[in-house]
């Protein structure tokens, strides 16, 4: 079952006795629970009808004592377990899930973990309750996932901004989340986030970042990638080395698979760079500059450099020489 399902019964006051929401992907996790705790009981029922527990410190027959209660002055109560994964005994819970009562909603938080598919516990959950398994959202979603989050909130952004704020958080959807309200906040009556509100607001400069230094490094523009590189080496937090390097190999990496696919035209290029157009016509552009065996070249300078970076022989180079060193040897 997916999140949208779930609160659009729940909001049709359509429930089952338990939900179960497991997985990788914390936003949607905490969407659902974030509902349940403070949208299916009114303020009043709430008072006497909301249990929340937490896995690290919660028994699980107090647990199993507080579903079985009936509600006061409502059709229902709920029960939350939070950090549902922090729990020992958790097993204990199945005689309850097994015949759960009809008035109470029990939803269980359990992050980062799936329970085994074969398992009592399993069946039980798909036979008694709803399960929802979440993962984590791949790259060339989250373009679409962030512009609709903000369509939402009631907002666009621009492509850059956009480009930015993915760039600079990857897919932890909660924090886009959090960072989306932020600049709402900041904005006003203004509707369009722009990278001059990204570079404001969250701290992300709109010139000196990751997306511009691979930018430089993909034109071979190595007098652009050095101003950059000192930028980073005055403002170590705006993007230290061990994010950069991974950034920059990814890019690199998947700029190598297009080289084996059979159409390299920009519409099948585009879905493994956030679907993005301009992405895609950069990453055919660093294969002819650079070409195959230049690209191959690449990936294990970022490699030997990124073992550099924690250490691996090397006796303790800064980051910004090492990236500097780094950046002459990929555009010799």
């Amino acid at each position: 079952m997916s999140v949208e399902k779930i609160l659009s019964d729940w909001k049709k006051k359509s429930f089952r006795p338990v939900y179960w929401l497991e997985g990788e992907e914390d936003y949607y996790i905490d969407e659902v629970m974030n509902y349940a705790e403070h949208h299916i009981l009114s303020e009043a029922e709430a008072g006497f009808n909301l249990s929340v527990f937490y896995g690290k410190d919660a028994a699980w027959a107090d647990i199993v004592n507080a579903c079985m209660r009936y509600p006061m002055f409502a059709e229902r109560q709920v029960v939350l377990l939070k950090e549902a994964q922090q729990m020992r005994d958790i097993d204990k819970l199945e005689a309850y899930i097994a015949k759960p009562l009809l008035s109470t909603i029990f939803v269980v938080s359990y992050k980062e973990k799936k329970v085994d598919g074969r398992s009592k516990l399993a069946k039980l959950l798909k036979e008694k309750g709803e399960l929802l398994s979440t993962k984590k959202m791949y790259d060339n979603q989250l373009p679409e996932w962030v512009t609709n989050l903000a369509a939402s909130k009631g907002y666009s952004l621009s492509q850059k901004a956009l480009m930015l704020l993915i760039e600079h958080i990857g897919n932890d959807l909660s924090r886009i989340n959090n960072e989306i309200d932020k600049l709402a906040v900041n904005l006003g009556d203004r509707q369009k986030i722009t990278e001059d509100d990204i570079e404001k607001y969250i701290g992300v400069s709109k010139e000196y970042n990751v997306f511009e230094l691979q930018d430089a490094l993909a034109k071979k523009d190595l007098v652009r990638a050095m101003r950059i590189i000192r930028y980073f080496e005055g403002n170590p937090k705006a993007a230290p080395i061990q994010l950069v390097l991974p950034a920059i190999y990814n890019y690199f990496s998947k700029v190598y698979s297009v080289f084996g696919m059979a159409d390299k035209s920009e519409n099948s290029v585009k879905p493994m760079f956030y679907n993005n157009i301009f992405a895609a016509r950069q990453a055919i552009e660093t294969m002819k500059n650079y070409g195959y065996e230049g690209v191959e070249r690449v990936l294990l300078l970022l490699h030997a450099y990124n073992l550099k970076a924690v250490g691996v022989d090397d006796n303790g180079t800064e980051d910004a020489s090492l990236m500097k060193e780094l950046a002459v040897k990929m555009l010799m």
